[in-house]
């Protein structure tokens, strides 16, 4: 039966571990027609396409930013002067990269006046989190006479939610209705000054501490806000065990404990590797371009920060790898769609040309990328790239040897 002539579908129901919560919306479409789905395939195709040359460009380049960085790196590990007194900025060091390592000290603590929460730390991070309606569904593609979309939608229920959930487009809004702003909102506080030893930190430096903890509020003394402390949270309603849709819970969480005062732990030891400028550590520019300023919690040695960068960088390098080669079988998935599209209609022959069409894209997909990643080891590692070359004509030629050769009579 051609599908083009089939009806809508009708009465399509879920089983769900807990019927009682939910209820079932049920949406039927007319099953597209022939012309119909052609045209949905070449859009999909013009998607194809842009995936496929992107797929290109992501590839080539990550192969050179692999190489630059780890050229960065060498060149860093090869020129770092590390410093042994850092309360002294030395002026003979002006313009070196230097290692040093030390206690973060910060001149003045951040404060939340709101609810009195102070603390010699370098980020001081205020979490606000409404207690909100949230509605769930689940969409699947049922074939019954022809394709139709079934969505099951569960009532809506309520969780602590740190962004507003509009309820506007909930399928039962009447009475589940959501506050549209938050009375007080998130909000992130970074010290001014922050030093290690006689040295200051560049903006770039501070926004790397970034260990948040979350604060204890039995640990603030005298915290003046007109709100109900329970637990690690501050509570803005009118009972936190029986929360009400509206309701405000507030955490407080800090990064980069340091000198200077009153603080909650251990101040944190950071190491760094940096650029003098003054008395400040700025980042490093490299011969390749890249730019240097690396900082670790804790005591680190040059060469344990130096091959943690390597380790990260090559972690880095293969995950776009992959991204690569996806975006690739994507692409020529989609751009060979329209081939299965023709025989949809032919349950048998749908299904082999499926699977032709995937093994074809898998085959495509990995020598392409094998050949651009070769490229863009050309000018480096010229060995490498013919290895790569080689690999990725082995899997052509292997997938011809596959093919059974023609027989003539």
């Amino acid at each position: 039966m051609d599908s083009a002539n089939l009806k809508d579908c009708y009465n399509v129901s879920v089983q769900h571990a807990d019927p009682s919560r939910e209820h079932t919306t049920v949406r039927s479409e007319a099953a597209p027609g022939f012309l119909q789905r052609l045209s949905d395939t070449a859009g999909g195709m013009l998607l194809g396409l842009i995936a496929f040359t992107l797929s290109f460009y992501l590839l080539f380049t990550n192969e050179g930013r692999a190489v630059l960085t780890a050229a960065s790196l060498d060149e860093g590990l090869s020129v770092v002067f590390p410093i042994g007194n850092i309360q002294r900025v030395d002026p003979v060091n002006e313009a070196k990269l230097l290692h040093l390592t030390g206690p973060l000290q910060t001149s003045k603590p951040l404060f939340d006046p709101n609810y009195g929460v102070s603390m010699h730390c370098v980020q001081l991070k205020r979490q606000v989190d409404m207690y909100q309606w949230v509605e769930y569904e689940e969409s699947n593609l049922t074939l019954i006479m022809g394709p139709c979309t079934q969505v099951s939608i569960f009532p809506p229920d309520t969780e602590w939610r740190s962004e507003v959930v509009s309820s506007r487009h909930f399928d039962r809004e009447i009475a589940h209705r959501n506050p549209s702003a938050m009375a007080v909102e998130s909000y992130t506080a970074v010290a001014a000054d922050v030093q290690v030893g006689g040295y200051y930190l560049s903006k770039g430096l501070i926004n790397k501490v970034d260990n948040f903890k979350q604060l204890s509020l039995s640990q603030i003394r005298n915290p003046h806000a007109d709100v109900i402390a329970d637990g690690n949270y501050f509570y803005q309603g009118a009972d936190p065990k029986n929360p009400e849709v509206g309701d405000l819970r507030i955490s407080f969480w800090y990064a980069g404990v340091s000198m200077g005062g009153p603080t909650f732990g251990s101040v944190d030891m950071v190491s760094i590797i940096a650029r003098q400028r003054g008395g400040e550590l700025v980042s490093y520019k490299t011969k390749s371009g890249d730019q240097l300023e690396l900082l670790y919690l804790g005591s680190h040695t040059a060469e344990e920060m130096f091959h943690a960068e390597h380790q990260s960088n090559i972690m880095k390098t293969w995950a776009l790898r992959a991204a690569g080669w996806l975006m690739m079988f994507v692409g020529v998935s989609l751009m060979i769609k329209i081939f299965h599209t023709l025989v949809d209609w032919f349950p048998i022959v749908r299904d082999l040309v499926s699977l032709g069409l995937k093994l074809f894209a898998l085959c495509v997909s990995s020598s392409l990328s094998l050949l651009t990643i070769a490229s863009g080891w050309l000018f480096y590692r010229p060995l490498m790239a013919l290895l790569l070359s080689a690999a990725a004509l082995g899997i052509i030629f292997l997938a011809r040897s596959r093919v059974p050769a023609k027989k003539y009579q």
